[in-house]
C-alpha cells in the first residue's frame, strides 16, 4: 500500500483525512523537516518508501530532473479543495502500488 508524506504546503487537514481511512502518512513536521530543502524531503520520503504529496512546483522540476523518489503526488495550491484532494488521494491509494509510483508524478 501506499504511504504519503505531506510538505509543509499541504494543510494537516488532508493527514487527519488520510488516518481516518487508515492511510499511513507523515507530515513535515513530524518528520522533523520544517525549513527543510526540498531534495532533504525526497530524501526522507525515498528513505521511508513515501509519496510526496505537495503544492510545491519546485518538487516537480527535481523529480523531472531525474533524481530518484518514490512518487510525487501534485496539486496546484488553489486547483482543489480540501475534500476533493482527500478524495483524490485516497483514489491513488486504492488503485496505486508502491512500485507504479516509484518515479512517477501524479497530477492531481
Amino acid at each position: 500500500m501506499i504511504r504519503y508524506h505531506l510538505d509543509e504546503s499541504v494543510r494537516t487537514a488532508i493527514a487527519v483525512g488520510l488516518r481516518s481511512h487508515g492511510v499511513d502518512v507523515t507530515t513535515t513536521a513530524e518528520a522533523s523537516l520544517l525549513g527543510a530543502a526540498d531534495e532533504d524531503h525526497i530524501a526522507y520520503a525515498l528513505a521511508h518508501e513515501r509519496v510526496i504529496v505537495t503544492h510545491d512546483d519546485d518538487f516537480l522540476v527535481l523529480a523531472s530532473s531525474g533524481v530518484e523518489h518514490a512518487g510525487v503526488c501534485y496539486c496546484h495550491q488553489q486547483e482543489h479543495a480540501v475534500g476533493r484532494l482527500l478524495q483524490m488521494l485516497l483514489l491513488v491509494h486504492q488503485c496505486c502500488t508502491p512500485d507504479q509510483m516509484r518515479n512517477h508524478i501524479e497530477f492531481l
